[in-house]
């Protein structure tokens, strides 16, 4: 035999016993596959397929044969689990009362929401908005809009702050939302809101919102047969969109009533009022003590968030206080004051020291029902300085 014939030979042997033992090496070592997936494997390399093949061996073998992952936790599953539904549910044990959630919203909350609750820049105002749903520009707030209370507390406990999500204890998330309802004037200032009175809160709008029935009472008819000619006898116009209040109204445009429409008693007892308010003024006013005037400049910052005061003072959340001191209440034009102060300045009554004391001490004890958030002033000297303050803008 040739030196060719046998390398050949040699080599042949070699190539069959490399062969048999790659089989018998894949034979004892790669996993089966299971029963049914060979239908879903069609083409190599299909890793879509494979996937699902591996899938469906993992549903076929529950005993974890392919050791992917484990079962969570009850402990890891509740981490998870932070809804809160508007029966309660999901709500855990805690309380918090209206003056620490005070603090903790200055802290956490008013860098975006304001102290009180009122807004800043395009950050969403929380509270107010009563009485505008129905405007052509709705206020939406916890107080003018949301129906259950566990939203609130849902979105504070599971969002909030902002940035900083969930590092709020469950008790501080509890007072931050006692706040809130203290700032929609939902709750007073002494009341604290735990998981034991939590359904007893009632909220505003609460019947604003109604059932769904779409899919039963109208999706049926859209599935019918439609009409496309002689679908009516006749065909009239019976509405307008200007008098739907869809129709854009140029800026500074008036209609032709409010153009000619006579001046009101209301408005001429009220500029009548504001004269004779002027010819009571005394003559000379009192000197100002201009320590106690820095000091309540300092205080003032509370008020800034709403007032303006001094040259080019406009409205804002709150009426511009200028020539406050002396001056009819609910006098400001332009400004929408609570009907209860609406009353009080239609009764003559002005914003004298004694007055505007009783106000910022317990803003909504002297005037039911007013719009202004703010809980007052605790101390009787930040009250002075204030008031020293605002004189200042009245001389």
């Amino acid at each position: 035999m040739s030196k060719s014939l046998k390398l050949y030979g040699t080599l042949t042997v070699a190539a069959v016993a490399m062969l048999t033992g790659a089989y018998n090496f894949a034979d004892r070592n790669v996993v089966p596959m299971p029963e049914g997936a060979d239908t879903l494997v069609q083409a190599e390399g299909n890793i879509d397929s494979m996937l699902i093949a591996a899938a469906h061996a993992s549903d076929a073998k529950a005993d974890g044969a392919f050791g992917l992952g484990r079962p969570a936790l009850p402990e890891e599953i509740a981490a998870w689990n932070l809804d809160v539904s508007p029966d309660g549910t999901g709500l855990p044990e805690g309380s918090g009362d209206v003056m620490t959630g005070e603090e903790l919203f200055v802290e956490n909350c008013a860098v975006c929401h304001g102290d009180f609750a009122e807004g800043v820049g395009n950050w969403p105002a929380l509270a107010g908005g009563e009485g505008t749903l129905a405007d052509k520009d709705p206020v939406k707030t916890v107080g003018s809009y949301w129906p259950h209370l566990s939203t609130a507390w849902d979105y504070v406990h599971r969002s909030m702050p902002y940035g900083n999500a969930q590092s709020l204890e469950t008790d501080e998330v509890y007072a931050i939302v006692a706040y809130i309802l203290y700032s929609n004037y939902i709750v007073e200032d002494d009341f604290v809101l735990s998981n034991e009175n939590f359904l007893e809160v009632e909220m505003p709008n609460a019947d604003g919102f109604i059932i769904d029935d779409r899919p039963e009472t109208e999706y049926g008819r859209f599935s019918e047969e439609p009409c496309m000619e002689n679908c009516k006898d006749e065909v009239e116009i019976t509405m307008r969109a200007a008098v739907l209040d869809v129709t854009p109204e140029e800026e500074g445009a008036t209609s032709e009533e409010e153009a000619t429409a006579p001046a009101t008693d209301e408005a001429t007892d009220e500029a009548a009022a504001e004269t004779d308010a002027a010819d009571e003024a005394p003559a000379e006013e009192a000197a100002l003590d201009p320590d106690l005037v820095a000091e309540g400049e300092k205080v003032f910052r509370k008020c800034k968030a709403c007032h303006m005061v001094g040259e080019g003072a406009k409205n804002r959340t709150g009426p511009q206080l200028n020539g406050v001191m002396g001056r009819q209440m609910a006098a400001v034009d332009g400004f929408r004051y609570s009907a209860t102060l609406e009353d009080m300045g239609e009764a003559g009554q002005a914003w004298d020291e004694e007055a505007l004391a009783a106000f910022l001490a317990k803003p909504r004890d002297y005037v039911k029902g007013t719009k202004m958030a703010f809980p007052g002033l605790r101390k009787d000297d930040d009250i002075a300085a204030v008031t020293e303050y605002l004189k200042s803008f009245s001389q």
